[in-house]
């Protein structure tokens, strides 16, 4: 029988599925990750691993896994796992696409409404009982219907993001590696380079994927060229836009907000200079935090790590690779 380690405490029902297939190795923690120490501990023993996101899958564990065959993400980014490692010592690397689309794309859609319209900062001052009177201008945020929304990464998440702003009587542009004429007509949207987008957009969000081209993408020359007037919304990873010159960005008033679910340290720690600013709204990482999404990512990851593991084709890898 193979051997698998999961990296923290899945549902009931997909542990007891899986041990009728492999034997289990599991970290049975909910909250608490997972030390890199005990990884290192289980690596060369077992065939497969489902891990989280906030796990570091180095190269340097990758070459101690001498039986190991397949690595399972329960994310669909993977900017965690060594992949040129993984593919070199002929192990498949998988993800959770697809599931978490449209539930990424609320979230999206409901940080942009709350940044707009100030709305954590509001409940806040209405918690401290700072609430004396109604005022003209008291909380006043930015419209959304009938502005410009340029996205960045025009990928699942981004179209279904870009639906969802129709709906709103939004302008939507957006920039990608490659334009995608097909969905430009079929849900009105245009087209841009990312310079365009950045000077005329009221909000930009972010959606593309972290790698070494994206690290960094939008830097200070980037925050200089949007409005003093747009909102910056990051659902995709904190890498991509680099937190010291968002910093400088807000607290300057070059742009008027922010609205973040990731960044460059998770968790952020609670003295980092962007929770110290009111113009930025900040979540931690829920994306696609709807229970039904989640159960959906673990059923999706248990049967890649099970496919891949029984010699057949698992339906969401990465990487492509010869026999071991």
């Amino acid at each position: 029988m193979k051997k698998i380690l999961v990296t923290r405490k899945p549902p009931k029902y997909l542990l007891e599925h899986l041990k009728e297939e492999f034997e289990v190795e599991v970290w049975n923690s909910e909250e608490q990750k997972i030390p890199q120490e005990v990884l290192f501990q289980y690596i060369d023993q077992v065939d497969g691993i489902l891990c989280l996101l906030t796990d570091q899958i180095t190269k340097e564990l990758i070459d101690k896994g001498k039986k190991l065959k397949v690595i399972s993400n329960l994310a669909v980014g993977y900017n965690n796992i060594d992949l040129d490692a993984a593919t070199s010592n002929g192990i498949i690397v998988t993800n959770t696409p697809g599931v978490l689309t449209e539930t990424t794309a609320d979230l999206t859609f409901a940080l942009l409404l709350a940044t707009a319209r100030r709305l954590i900062e509001a409940s806040n001052e209405l918690r401290m009982g700072n609430w004396k009177t109604w005022a003209p201008m008291m909380l006043a945020g930015r419209d959304v219907h009938g502005s410009t929304l340029g996205i960045i990464g025009l990928g699942d998440i981004g179209a279904a993001v870009a639906r969802r702003a129709k709906g709103f009587g939004m302008k939507v542009i957006y920039h990608n590696r490659t334009p995608k004429p097909e969905l430009e007509k079929e849900i009105d949207i245009n087209y841009s380079s990312q310079e365009f987008l950045l000077r005329n957009s009221d909000f930009v969000c972010i959606l593309t994927p972290l790698t070494a081209e994206t690290q960094n993408l939008i830097s200070l020359d980037e925050l200089k060229m949007m409005k003093e007037t747009a909102v910056l919304i990051n659902t995709s990873r904190g890498g991509i836009v680099n937190e010291n010159d968002l910093v400088t960005a807000l607290s300057t008033g070059m742009i008027w907000g922010a609205g973040l679910d990731v960044y460059e340290e998770e968790p952020l720690p609670t003295d980092h200079p962007l929770l110290s600013l009111r113009n930025v709204t900040t979540l931690p990482h829920i994306g696609s935090a709807s229970v039904q999404t989640r159960l959906k990512m673990w059923d999706l990851a248990a049967l890649n790590l099970t496919y891949a593991l029984q010699g057949k084709e698992p339906p969401s890898a990465v990487n492509e690779i010869g026999d071991k």
